[in-house]
């Protein structure tokens, strides 16, 4: 019974993607996943069908300023920029935040790219994937950098739409009142499908690149380093992926491992671990290595991946379960399909990873990792790159009450962020506003039922936990 009405569900999905004018290649792809769902299929990687995986260092690779070179001129540039910040209360490019000194993430971008193509006489094409929320911002914003677009290149594409589906009966979910929240993105994975439908993998070779480096536009450590493109180019693989050893703050995420079946590298993600293997992804001791999500492939291998597969990569499935309305616990609970772009590595044989420095990873997911990046724990150098200060990036907790949301956050430090070089760790419970220079030294805890206002030029230091005398 139940898959008769699945058979008219995914008609229905195709018919609502066409009239939306979803391309074909993006229609053809979602069917697939649909299928999956209908045949039970979780995505779910269990502990014993896999190894820990070791891997080499950036830093013990030999790569000559020539190849370096050589591989950087013939290398396009990709940012992922469809998300909105919604978690942080914005209704826009996540990307237009203000990082430091009036820049936002757009602007630290296009500086950066524009500083390696004179450095390395290199044409460097940027493109953006945005979603259809995104696009017209990141447009404008980009309209001040002239020398940016290259020519037969756009500077954007658009990442596809899928509908979101009943977990119930997996139909197409309606919802009159927001039809907006009837759609959902198909999770990162979407830009193989993106690059094919919209025709710019054809375009790319044509222009006589080869190799493209794709990274997430809220992470300004993934800059297209051109000694990571040269060692990509030696190193002759089709798919490779930049690592990062696993810190405590990433017990919960994904990390790499080897798939005993066939000895492929694949990325497993926390939605993808059962909850019995749970302890064994949160061991770091094991699972070494999480991923950047800074991506490199050779376009050629690609195209070939994509024409054996009939344009369907066949990632694996992540199947999302969240409410119709996310902001409204009382509405249906509905399946996004989701793939991520770094699960392709498992598509290719002779995949590779490779350890770097985590001054390539600096993501910005809450506003704790936006105070640490509008402080003094990073210098922004001429050539637009982070300098990391310190040795270690203290460790940042707002009470999520008062600092969530960007304009709770941007009230509270209105002369910007405190000095955190000399921080270990930096806790704040309760509502606090701070004024200019303060300092952090050590870890500092500050805690206050009522609000407080921390003056200008205060040093904050570790103190010894003192007993109240009149308690």
């Amino acid at each position: 019974m139940a898959s008769k009405g699945n058979a008219r569900g995914l008609e229905l999905a195709r018919e609502k993607m066409r009239q939306a004018g979803v391309d074909e290649v993006a229609i053809d792809t979602f069917a697939h996943y649909y299928r999956l769902l209908e045949h039970g299929e979780t995505g779910m990687i269990a502990e014993d069908t896999i190894d820990p995986l070791d891997m080499e260092a950036l830093a013990d690779v030999e790569v000559s300023e020539e190849t370096a070179a050589e591989a950087i001129r013939a290398t396009a540039v990709i940012k992922l920029n469809g998300g909105l910040g919604t978690s942080m209360g914005m209704d826009r490019a996540k990307s237009l935040l203000c990082v430091r000194r009036g820049l936002s993430f757009l602007d630290i971008i296009a500086r950066q790219v524009l500083h390696l193509r004179k450095e390395y006489d290199a044409t460097l094409p940027l493109l953006f994937m945005n979603s259809f929320r995104t696009s017209a911002d990141t447009m404008a914003a980009l309209e001040r950098y002239e020398d940016l677009p290259v020519d037969g290149l756009p500077l954007e594409f658009l990442q596809n739409k899928e509908p979101k589906l009943l977990e119930a009966d997996l139909m197409p979910a309606a919802y009159p009142k927001a039809p907006d929240l009837e759609w959902c993105p198909p999770g990162h994975g979407d830009i193989y499908t993106a690059l094919r439908g919209t025709g710019l993998l054809a375009r790319l070779i044509d222009a006589g690149y080869r190799y493209v480096f794709v990274s997430n536009s809220d992470n300004l450590g993934a800059v297209p380093d051109a000694r990571v493109a040269g060692w990509f180019a030696q190193s002759g693989a089709p798919f490779a992926i930049e690592a990062v050893r696993r810190t405590p703050s990433d017990r919960k995420g994904g990390h790499f491992a080897r798939r005993k079946a066939d000895g492929r590298i694949v990325l497993r993600e926390s939605a993808q671990t059962l909850d019995a293997d749970k302890e064994a992804l949160a061991d770091l001791s094991r699972h070494k290595y999480c991923s950047t999500n800074n991506l490199w492939f050779d376009l050629q291998a690609m195209v070939e991946a994509l024409d054996a597969r009939g344009g369907i990569l066949g990632l694996p499935l992540i199947k999302n379960v969240k409410n119709l309305d996310p902001a409204d616990p009382g509405t249906p609970k509905v399946i996004q399909v989701e793939t991520a772009m770094g699960a392709a590595i498992e598509v290719f044989e002779g995949a590779r990873t490779i350890e770097v420095g985590r001054d390539r990873f600096v993501p910005v997911k809450t506003t704790d990792d936006l105070l640490v990046l509008r402080s003094d724990v990073y210098d922004l150098g001429r050539d637009f790159v982070l300098d990391q200060a310190g040795d270690e990036i203290p460790y940042v907790a707002l009470d999520g009450e008062f600092y969530k949301l960007v304009g709770d956050f941007d009230k509270r430090f209105p002369e910007g962020a405190p000095s955190l070089r000399e921080a270990d760790s930096f806790t704040v419970e309760g509502d606090w506003t701070f004024g200019n220079g303060v300092k952090v030294v050590g870890d500092v805890t500050l805690s206050s039922p009522a609000a407080k206002r921390v003056e200008g030029g205060t040093v904050l230091a570790e103190q010894e936990p003192r007993r109240d005398e009149h308690g």
